[in-house]
């Protein structure tokens, strides 16, 4: 009797997981722009970018994307954005409310905005290098031969967790033409500069939400050469009070800081290749679709089969 599963075994699966691995990571040795931090803005931005043709990767430490968007403050599973920012979860197609008794407030759940902001990206072609710290910044000399942000050195999150004396496991580095840091109150790619005395570093304020959200928004940008903060990092690079409990602000910081640097690149003569990496990667997912691959794609006859009653 034949089994339910195709017959692959453990060394296709293998050999799959390699080559497509290896394939993907190839293509972001060199991006357009890295980001660091897969939290809201990462996402958002990441998500604007690659929808542009950019090769755009987001390196993520942990295992999982998203940071704190998952939950909404206090564990608590509602989450809130004020004001235009429901504009963006209409983009994502998350269902939300209105606040009772408070104009302008709207509530939606995190793991439908996270899930569908994850979704997104992923269909415009952005790449997520999750479990991968950044351990170090690349610099070159820039135009004025004054340094210039060129890079992000990476290496696997667990082995940060391994003791001293086993862990002279080498980095490796990716170039780029812009680095986000969208780290969230870390600024990890901006405290890397401080550490060199490049840069300053005054941290966030206290919490004070509708000073904040529009504050974070205003100085989404360049804070160095190569280098951009975007997110809850623009309250530690400009000590900023911090926003507290709501995602508007995020999400338009993301939208905010892709725009920026998609003016930037095209003012270094960048221009979207239709062979690029990003839209390699959004035309496999558009034929997959249009074929019947993956989830999306599924056929309906497919999905209406009963599978496991006839295995």
């Amino acid at each position: 009797m034949a089994g339910l599963f195709a017959p692959v075994g453990e060394k296709e699966i293998t050999r799959a997981l390699v080559n497509r691995f290896n394939t993907v990571f190839d293509s972001i040795i060199d991006a357009d722009v890295v980001i660091v931090g897969a939290g809201p803005s990462g996402i958002i931005a990441a998500g604007e970018l690659a929808k542009n043709g950019v090769n755009v990767v987001c390196v993520e430490s942990n295992n999982y994307l998203g940071g704190g968007f998952w939950v909404g403050g206090f564990m608590m599973n509602p989450l809130t954005v004020r004001a235009p920012a429901q504009k963006v979860l209409d983009e994502l197609g998350c269902h939300y409310t209105g606040a009772d008794g408070t104009e302008g407030l709207f509530l939606t759940t995190g793991p439908e905005a996270c899930s569908k902001a994850i979704a997104w990206a992923c269909d415009q072609g952005a790449v997520f290098q999750n479990v991968t710290n950044m351990e170090d910044i690349v610099l070159r000399n820039g135009e004025d031969g004054n340094p210039r942000v060129a890079g992000a050195v990476i290496n696997w999150s667990p082995v940060a967790s391994l003791p001293r004396q086993i862990t002279c496991l080498d980095p490796v580095a990716i170039e780029c033409k812009i680095l986000i840091d969208a780290t969230g109150h870390d600024a990890d790619a901006l405290s890397k500069l401080a550490d060199m005395g490049l840069a300053e570093l005054p941290g966030h304020g206290s919490m004070w939400i509708e000073r904040s959200e529009d504050l974070v928004v205003e100085n989404t940008g360049f804070v160095y050469p190569g280098l951009m903060v975007c997110g809850m990092a623009v309250t530690t690079a400009y000590g900023l009070p911090r926003m507290g409990p709501t995602f508007g602000a995020m999400l338009l910081s993301g939208k905010k800081a892709a725009r920026i640097a998609l003016e930037d690149l095209k003012r270094q003569g960048w221009t979207p290749r239709e062979d690029g990496p990003a839209n390699r990667r959004r035309r496999e997912i558009e034929e997959n679709v249009a074929s019947g691959v993956g989830t999306t794609g599924t056929r309906r006859e497919n999905a209406d089969e009963e599978i496991l009653l006839t295995a």
